[in-house]
């Protein structure tokens, strides 16, 4: 089997470099039949002249960790080789939701966010598919066959090691191979990317489950760079500005399953990137309400009311907990935002996105 081999935390990759010039980056959402349209022999080109015949990578990429940026490295290398487009392919929603509806996939990567990062990475865009009970019913043979080669007329593939597809996954890489092989379409697959001191592969579950045990630095080596969230600052109480410290709200999603807790952040607002101290959880001492993250803002004075901020997380302080008085808490908060100033100021984590 032809291997693209990456292996270490470290591969040689630009990790989400600012680009010289700004790449166009082409998003393509593919019909809700697009499966049975493929089925039936019907083009799902979509109408992107910009992702005409492209190299895709398949997958869902979620928080584009290091071995998502191999997979898409490659895919990048075999366009340019080729001289074709290379594009991401993935699924919404997340074929995990739609077999488990009950059950809502803790994303890493916040809305929105997905398509600045490929671009960066080179990727010229994104052709994303529905998944549903068409495409989940498709067999392996159909998927490349119909949807790949005639639907979507791709030009080369990329995967990573471990890539199933097809009902019953019984699609696999050593499959891709071989039949891109008889249609003239290069298939490259990517090696396992391990974490430093492990030979485990990077993945998107292992840094799930590392934010819920609230290690951030575990998940932060695992991505390659600092976790961040994205929203939009909401009225609270005010609480935060009676203790002096006011604080900026935000609602994050109802599948955020960061552990409860006070973590040492930085904040980019309007540009700037500003250092913090913030909090996650239900406020046990006042109310125990929603999930909120608050966080404290480091030598800023200024409205952020209505203003969407990207919070990126350096370092697990402690738990949340219940104070039996204000004074208790406020002496706590005191020793928190010091605690987050000397991480901050020590700085040992990976790249930012931020800046």
């Amino acid at each position: 089997m032809a291997q693209t081999p990456q292996s270490g935390s470290g591969p040689a990759l630009d990790f989400f470099p600012p680009p010289a010039q700004p790449r166009a980056f082409a998003v393509q959402r593919c019909i809700d039949d697009a499966a049975a349209a493929a089925l039936a022999g019907a083009a799902i080109g979509c109408g992107e002249a910009a992702l005409a015949r492209p190299v895709v990578a398949i997958g869902n990429f979620d928080g584009v960790h290091a071995g998502h940026r191999a997979v898409i490295a490659a895919c990048r290398a075999l366009a340019d080789e080729l001289g074709r487009p290379a594009a991401m392919l993935t699924f919404a929603p997340h074929p995990r939701s739609f077999f488990n509806p009950d059950k809502p996939v803790f994303r890493i990567t916040p809305d929105g966010v997905e398509e600045t990062l490929l671009a960066r990475l080179g990727l010229d865009g994104m052709i994303v598919l529905p998944f549903n009970a068409a495409l989940a019913a498709m067999t392996a043979q159909s998927f490349f066959d119909d949807l790949l080669v005639r639907g979507l007329g791709v030009s080369g593939i990329v995967v990573g090691h471990d890539f199933h597809f097809g009902k019953g996954r019984e699609g696999s890489p050593a499959f891709l191979q071989a039949r891109g092989a008889a249609a003239g379409a290069p298939v490259r697959i990517v090696d396992k990317v391990t974490g430093d001191g492990d030979d485990a592969a990077v993945s998107s579950s292992r840094i799930r489950a590392a934010l819920r045990q609230g290690d951030i630095a575990a998940a932060n080596a695992l991505l390659g760079y600092r976790w961040f969230v994205r929203g939009e600052v909401r009225h609270g109480q005010k609480i935060g500005r009676t203790l002096n410290y006011p604080t900026a709200n935000i609602r994050l999603p109802d599948d955020c399953q960061l552990a409860h807790g006070i973590y040492a952040v930085r904040v980019l607002v309007d540009g700037v990137v500003r250092g913090g101290v913030a909090s996650f959880g239900r406020r046990p001492t006042f109310d125990n309400g929603a999930p909120l993250l608050e966080s404290f803002l480091f030598d800023f004075s200024g409205d952020l009311y209505g203003k969407t901020l990207d919070v990126e997380f350096l370092g697990f302080l402690r738990g949340e907990a219940k104070f039996d008085s204000i004074e208790a808490l406020v002496e706590q908060m005191d020793r928190d935002s010091a605690e987050a100033r000397r991480i901050l100021a020590a700085d040992p984590s990976p790249p930012s996105v931020l800046g």
